[in-house]
């Protein structure tokens, strides 16, 4: 049986896998980035821990024929640099260079949102849909696109940045550096925020309780938690939250009407709780809605694993890219 070797590259973690061809992971290791650290010493882990997940499913290098890896930006085909990897603190980086005899293998390298779009689109909850979007609310907002089965991201494979779709012109800061971003209002970065206003504004809020009266304990589950609970400023903070991923869902809905969306990301462990004020809230801002429908928005299935076995297969899709 072939197998492939994938890395899903964070700014908290890194994740390895050995994933056979129906797309099964059989042995993963997972080591801390500790990003801020020179690229070579990162460089140099990602290829220990690779070793390592080889020997740990009895497999040994020869035995593959790429390494796939999936990184929080992109190969910028004109200088064959790393663009702008804010987790990271990377920008314009000659990461192939760095990599390169590490392993002796071919490495592929592709945004890390898009492998794990691909790794949904092959073995997780879109494998049943040849259009669709992928988007992971996280740090950050991740966003892959899949058209008729394979990574679409524009002429110079630079596009479909999702997260960075403008949202408010000359809204709040963006980690990009830009304004009114997606990202800088539906990311769970956002919504901690969001919940610290609203706390420190409503100081008697279910929210104060639950953090202890400490907004550094605030997590992305806090407003949701005490929503649950009837937190009238808690309820206002999860409306609000859920309108901005909504807005930012509708617009790429009326671009390109998938199939369907699939929301990773901590925030979609919220459930139906989560699924349903979106799907909700989406019908209700998107153009043609009541003529010809919206497409249903879906949890992942993959969680952590869908970076790593995009990233694995991404030897037979570059290629159809």
């Amino acid at each position: 049986m072939k197998h492939y070797l994938g890395v899903d590259l964070g700014g908290t973690n890194i994740a390895v896998g050995v994933v056979d061809e129906n797309y099964r992971i059989i042995a993963k290791h997972c080591i801390p980035t500790k990003s801020g650290r020179p690229v070579n010493e990162i460089a140099e882990d990602l290829a220990a821990a690779s070793k390592h997940v080889i020997d740990k499913a009895g497999l040994s290098i020869s035995e593959f024929t790429s390494w796939g890896i999936g990184m929080p930006s992109c190969i910028n085909p004109k200088t064959g640099l790393l663009v702008h990897s804010n987790n990271l603190g990377w920008k314009n980086i000659p990461i192939l260079d760095t990599l390169g005899g590490l392993l002796g293998l071919p490495i592929i390298i592709e945004n890390d949102a898009n492998c794990a779009a691909l790794g949904e689109a092959l073995a997780g909850a879109a494998r049943d849909y040849r259009d669709v979007i992928v988007i992971t609310l996280g740090t950050g907002v991740g966003g892959g696109l899949i058209v008729n089965g394979k990574i679409y991201a524009g002429a110079d494979q630079m596009g479909a940045e999702l997260g960075h779709t403008k949202m408010v012109y000359n809204g709040e800061l963006c980690s990009c550096g830009q304004k009114g971003c997606f990202e800088a209002y539906a990311s769970a970065t956002a919504l901690v925020r969001q919940t610290q206003k609203a706390m420190q504004e409503n100081p008697r809020s279910i929210m104060n309780e639950l953090c202890d009266g400490d907004l550094n304990k605030v997590t992305g589950r806090t407003a949701f938690d005490a929503a649950r609970k009837a937190d009238r400023t808690a309820l206002k903070v999860v409306n609000l939250y859920t309108e901005y991923i909504a807005c930012g869902l509708s617009t790429l809905i009326t671009i390109f009407r998938p199939e369907a969306i699939i929301i990773g990301g901590g925030i979609s462990n919220e459930g139906s709780y989560l699924f349903n004020m979106i799907n909700s809230k989406v019908f209700e801002n998107t153009f043609s809605a009541f003529e010809v429908g919206v497409p249903p928005v879906i949890p992942a299935q993959l969680g952590n694993d869908a970076g790593i076995i995009g990233a694995a297969m991404l030897e037979l899709c570059t290629g159809i890219r």
